[in-house]
């Protein structure tokens, strides 16, 4: 079930993408990019839901709450949860589009496998995963008669862990798992939505997720294809791209962040003194 919903429709969409623009690394990131618009709806209500939860946190209800609770964190939390509720706000939501990615970095990686396989039992399964709407649908060649597939792009071999060697070092540097890590603690530390209460429980997660993640697909470079990891680095830089656009990056978390936290509670101090 998961080949025929995920699996094989990435490597068709991979081949085809590569059929038309014969290389393989450029047809990875076109790729990324086409996942990331057609997910784009996701993260926009994302940031609507991060949006409604800062109004939340900035509210009157909301600091009244921190005060009478602070020393019960049950009753707090309690609290919390019925605050949301009546708002229509899940907690949660800014994990979303984490939790639908795993599903496609899974079915993206084995793609990737898959389309760059080279025994003849790996080219056989390749052959046996393209549709066969799509054999004829180059005007250069079919689908079939492309494979192998090219794997070199630029220094690196796409179905092998990136490693440039250094003639002074005795070990190879993971130069896509570094930009991976980068890249993705930039993205997290950007798009995070700055809280009013470091002790929140969206805001612990938050905070988890942001150490969390790049770790995480630190550790997936380092290991796995490396065409995996062109996919993470552009995802990252599109999803910066993305929240840009909107109008949503916070540069300022980049280095510290705490000034939204500041102003919340200034507002919090003033309501209370009023």
């Amino acid at each position: 079930m998961f080949d025929m919903l995920i699996v094989n429709p990435f490597t068709n969409a991979l081949l085809l993408i590569y059929a038309f623009i014969g290389n393989f690394g450029v047809s990875i990131i076109l790729f990324t990019i086409l996942i990331r618009l057609l997910t784009h709806p996701i993260m926009a209500q994302q940031i609507k839901s991060s949006a409604a939860m800062q109004a939340i946190m900035g509210s009157e209800e909301w600091q009244k709450i921190q005060e009478k609770y602070k020393n019960d964190k049950e009753k707090l939390a309690q609290e919390q949860m019925r605050i949301y509720s009546e708002k229509g706000v899940s907690p949660f939501s800014s994990c979303l589009p984490t939790l639908i990615q795993f599903p496609i970095l899974i079915g993206f990686y084995q793609s990737i496998v898959r389309a760059i396989g080279v025994t003849p039992l790996q080219l056989l399964q390749l052959v046996r995963s393209i549709y066969p709407g799509l054999e004829n649908i180059t005007p250069a060649a079919s689908l079939g008669n492309l494979l192998p597939i090219d794997s070199k792009f630029l220094w690196m071999n796409l179905g092998m862990p990136d490693s440039v060697a250094v003639p002074f070092l005795p070990f190879g540097i993971p130069v896509l798992a570094i930009i991976v890590g980068l890249t993705t603690f930039i993205q997290t530390k950007l798009t995070m939505p700055p809280s009013a209460n470091p002790n929140d429980q969206s805001a612990q997660m938050n905070k988890m997720m942001g150490l969390y993640m790049p770790a995480l697909l630190f550790y997936f470079s380092l290991n796995f294809a490396s065409g995996l990891a062109v996919y993470f680095i552009t995802s990252n830089l599109a999803g910066i791209a993305q929240y840009a656009a909107l109008g949503k990056v916070d540069w300022k978390n980049l280095f510290g962040g705490r000034s939204s936290t500041k102003v919340v509670d200034a507002k919090s101090r003033s309501v209370k003194k009023g």
